[in-house]
């Protein structure tokens, strides 16, 4: 679990017809969740398209998608509350760690943690932003998270805050695990990795944004990152220090809102550094590796999460770009990651 990394040292490092931007009539009984945009079959080069991406951005390679429907944005905090009263789902946030879960959890031969140390680790909550004042170093996150007790999607800076007025901002500290629930009963389900960076792309081709080659700092506010010097000094130039409500920005050539910043997305594939080296060739719609391997921290698997968030910068991070790939455990729940949904063309 990524709490038990935190705790321990902070491990985690870090053909089809229509056309594009048509919407889908929503799931009967379900008219006021995010509408849907048609996303075309298509062939696309994946990974990195400069010599600025992480290693596990290349090589490049093309991949064939067949097309399918996606959320125009993030699920939003109101669409979330739907599915909670509609089903009493409880997140993983909001559940305690048993002792057994949480030992097996530990690296090998890690001794075991006192009483009081336990007690701590295994409350509900999740990780949430907590910046410094001054710089930091980059290879510290504790300088920047910190778990808090109580934290839940409802809660999402601890048990203080909550999302009064905030209805329209992308719902977070959701795992893997609970966007598949949500997924599953809105009649949806997570987007591949392949599908998630061919749908960022917007029908373009060898660029670096969603929006094109054009600077994030340049012109009009693109996206919701982080303005100024991470982690402790943010200018607000895109008019946001946190969260944005979902639609803040302009779409991208599918229609798509928000497939740069804003917040992380889950993917539904499993997350292996070397699955661009070592993975499918030629394979239509590939489906991710069969199994996680994450070099940072091989003792835990890890789901792929895309897009980067309001804490991505030119000088940390950049995961605002669309072959930038990232990672956590699936029941992660994070101040900075959400989810949004799709639909194959054949899903019923």
């Amino acid at each position: 679990m990524f709490k038990i990394n935190l705790l321990l040292g902070f491990a985690f490092l870090s053909a089809c017809a229509g056309n594009p931007g048509k919407q889908e009539p929503a799931a009967a009984g379900k008219d006021s969740l995010n509408k849907m945009v048609l996303v075309p079959a298509g062939t696309f080069t994946m990974g990195a398209d400069d010599s600025t991406g992480m290693a596990d951005e290349y090589p490049k390679h093309t991949v064939d998608i067949a097309g399918f429907w996606m959320d125009e944005h993030e699920v939003t905090n109101a669409e979330f509350a739907r599915f909670v009263a509609a089903t009493g789902y409880v997140t993983t946030a909001e559940k305690p760690i048993s002792k057994e879960e949480l030992l097996a959890s530990l690296p090998p031969g890690t001794p075991e943690p006192d009483s009081a140390a336990l007690a701590s680790m295994m409350m509900p909550g999740a990780l949430v932003f907590t910046p410094p004042d001054h710089a930091v170093p980059f290879n510290d996150i504790s300088q920047w998270w910190s778990f808090v007790a109580g934290a839940t999607w409802q809660h999402p800076e601890g048990p203080a805050s909550n999302i009064d007025k905030r209805e329209n901002e992308p719902v977070t500290q959701v795992s893997w695990l609970d966007a598949q629930a949500y997924a599953k009963w809105a009649g949806k389900r997570l987007p591949t990795e392949a599908e998630w960076e061919y749908a960022a792309r917007g029908g373009l081709s060898g660029k670096i944004y969603p929006w094109g080659t054009e600077a994030l700092t340049s012109g009009k506010p693109k996206a919701n990152t982080w303005n100024g010097n991470f982690p402790y000094n943010n200018t607000k130039t895109d008019g946001y220090y946190g969260l944005a409500p979902v639609k803040s920005y302009s779409p991208n050539g599918y229609q798509l809102y928000d497939m740069s910043g804003n917040v992380w997305e889950w993917c539904e594939d499993w997350y292996d550094a070397n699955y661009y080296i070592q993975g499918e060739k030629g394979v239509k719609n590939p489906a991710g590796p069969a199994a996680g391997f994450d070099p940072d921290d091989p003792g835990q698997a890890k789901r792929v999460i895309r897009g980067g968030s309001f804490m991505c910068s030119d000088e940390y991070c950049r995961g605002y770009r669309v072959s930038a790939r990232m990672k956590s455990t699936p029941e992660s729940g994070l101040a900075n990651l959400g989810f949004r949904c799709v639909r194959s063309l054949d899903q019923n």
